[in-house]
């Protein structure tokens, strides 16, 4: 996934959980400066140990609050095992600067995700939607798939 993102972007990771993918774009672009959105106060502390134990301070954050409270917009957000895209896309939206662009880490159902979510998608006028297939490492057994949306 850090293959789609720009040089030099402030990104936002949504639900980062145990730090995928945010901690691992950090750890593969050190020019990004990314924000880790985790409500959950064990896993934010967790986050903000592993992040002092990488030396990724100072372009590496932890937000504790939920997608729907955080009030900054970014021009790049990913997530991964959030929610379906239906679920995904109101709490993301709002977090997009305009020309932003969605980086959802999906399984084969993907495509599926795409469709289901095409009134929505309608809705909010989105520019561009596709799915990339990626692959985390070259010998990996099957691509990803990340869906992409620009706003």
């Amino acid at each position: 996934m850090a293959e789609l993102i720009p040089p030099e972007v402030e990104l936002l990771d949504i639900g980062s959980g145990a730090g995928l993918p945010g901690l691992v774009i950090a750890l593969a672009r050190p020019d990004l400066k990314i924000t880790l959105l985790e409500p959950l106060l064990r896993r934010a502390t967790m986050l903000s140990e592993f992040i002092a134990e990488l030396g990724l301070e100072g372009r590496v954050r932890v937000v504790r609050e939920r997608a729907e409270e955080h009030k900054q917009q970014y021009r790049y957000v990913t997530a991964r095992a959030v929610a379906s895209l239906t679920k995904l896309l109101p709490m993301a939206w709002p977090l997009l600067s305009p020309g932003g662009v969605l980086l959802a880490m999906k399984g084969e159902g993907a495509a599926r995700e795409v469709e289901e979510a095409a009134a929505l998608l309608a809705k909010l006028k989105v520019r561009q939607v596709e799915v990339v297939e990626t692959r985390g490492y070259p010998e990996a057994p099957q691509p990803g798939r990340v869906i992409r949306i620009e706003r």
